[in-house]
Formats: structure tokens, C-alpha cells, sequence
């Protein structure tokens, strides 16, 4: 039986082996084509392929069997779990009503609001302003429930006097502001990084200390070019991909 071929990875002695082998092998069973193979290599195969003891990859493929990624028979070797896969993209289309679509459907706590200082990392945006109004919210699945992201929006106080906590349990923040505060917004920069899961987001997203997840920020200009909102947004590692579509004009 044909085994399925994980993609190579070269370690940093900085991280633990099994950590960066597990996230490594994670990546290539949700990133597999519907026809690859099931069966993954042995043990000792797969500690060839990634350069580690057999004790470090054991401990990898544990961390991936107690996921619902794979599972291990006796004598018969290592599987895919045919339900693995990839969770949805996040997907940054080039226009405001795009962003709203991608967002809008998802369930939203709001977990805290209220004027806080300007974080230092984002003094830039907000020049003369002591105070933003800080929101803080977790989204979960229309559909099971679970944790899928949680976001922090930092918004120009005058304009977070025009709506409330509740205005932001089913719309985006986006959302909100164009239509409930009245905004118009001239543009969004966006940013995606791969990032480790530090202790707040592993507890509010359910996923183990230092996961991966996908940090995004997007920050929110009106038509005078000032920033009314720049929202930082911590999607799940293991729900999410990042997608950009270009199109040539």
C-alpha cells in the first residue's frame, strides 16, 4: 500500500523537535490533495524523513492522534483520519463589501468594552488621542459552537458613541461602522502573520499553548484618511488558511 508523502521541513534547535515536526505534519494532512494516500510512513520512516529519534517523532504523532488527525492500529500502522482537513480560508478580496461577506454569519460574545489608553504598538494610528475604545469579542461556529477566532477593535471613542456591544453580536465590526456609525470608509489595509499561540488566546480559542494561529490586523481609514478602527483578529491554526486573490486588469 502506497504511503502518503509529507513535505520536507527544516528545524530551528530553538523550538522542540516534536512541536515543529507535529505542526510540520499537520500542515501537510490538512493541505492534502482528496487522492493522496492514507496510510502514513512507519515510524521510523517518518523520523528518517524529518531528521529526529523515534522517541521525538512518537511524541509528535501522539500530540497529532489525541487532535482527531490521525489514528494508530496495532500492526496494521498510521492513518488519516478521512475527516481531516482544512478549515475555511481567510480570504482578503480587495474591496470592503468582500471583507463584511467573509466575516458576516459567525457568532460573536462580546467579551469586554470600554475606553482603554492607546496600546503603545498603535500610538501611530491614533496621533493625539489618549483614549480608543476598546472592544473584545470570540467567535464561534454558526454550526458546532467552537472557538474560531477572537478580536480586539481599537475605535476612534467619537464614533464608538454611535453604537453598542450589542450592535456587534452577529455584524462585523466593519459592518457597524459603515452602516450603524455612519462611516465611510475609503480603504482597509490588511496584514496576516503566522504567530504562536500565547496563554489568553490558547485559553479563549481552546487549542494548546504555542498552536499556530493566524494573526490578522486590519486597519480601517475613512475617506479623510484617518484610521477609525484597527482590529486584531487571532484565527485558529488548525480552522484556517490565507488566501489572497489578485486579478490581472
Amino acid at each position: 500500500m502506497t504511503a502518503f508523502a509529507p513535505d520536507s521541513l527544516v528545524l530551528n534547535r530553538k523550538l522542540p523537535l516534536w512541536y515543529q515536526v507535529s505542526q510540520s505534519l499537520r500542515a501537510s494532512i490538512l493541505g492534502r490533495r482528496p487522492d493522496d494516500p492514507l496510510r502514513l510512513p512507519t515510524e521510523e520512516r517518518l523520523a528518517e524523513h524529518y531528521g529526529v529519534s523515534v522517541l521525538t517523532m512518537r511524541q509528535a504523532l501522539k500530540e497529532l492522534e489525541s487532535e482527531g488527525l490521525i489514528s494508530r492500529h496495532r500492526r496494521r500502522g498510521t492513518f488519516i483520519e478521512p475527516a481531516a482537513r482544512r478549515g475555511a480560508p481567510v480570504r482578503l478580496l480587495g474591496s470592503v463589501d468582500a471583507i463584511v461577506a467573509q466575516q458576516s454569519g459567525e457568532q460573536a460574545t462580546v467579551l469586554s468594552h470600554g475606553l482603554v489608553p492607546v496600546p503603545a504598538e498603535l500610538a501611530e494610528h491614533f496621533p493625539g488621542l489618549a483614549e480608543v475604545a476598546e472592544f473584545r469579542r470570540l467567535r464561534r461556529d454558526a454550526d458546532s459552537g467552537e472557538p474560531t477566532n477572537w478580536a480586539e477593535n481599537a475605535v476612534r471613542p467619537e464614533l464608538a458613541e454611535r453604537f453598542g456591544p450589542a450592535d456587534l453580536t452577529r455584524r462585523p465590526m466593519t459592518k457597524v461602522l459603515r452602516d450603524v456609525a455612519g462611516v465611510r470608509i475609503s480603504r482597509i489595509t490588511d496584514t496576516v502573520e503566522a504567530r504562536l499561540a500565547d496563554p489568553e488566546t490558547a485559553g479563549l480559542l481552546d487549542v494548546p499553548l504555542l498552536s499556530p494561529i493566524l494573526h490578522y490586523t486590519g486597519i480601517t481609514y475613512d475617506e479623510s484618511g484617518r484610521v477609525v478602527d484597527v482590529a486584531r483578529i487571532r484565527y485558529r491554526g488548525d480552522r484556517f488558511s490565507f488566501t489572497v486573490t489578485l486579478d490581472a486588469h
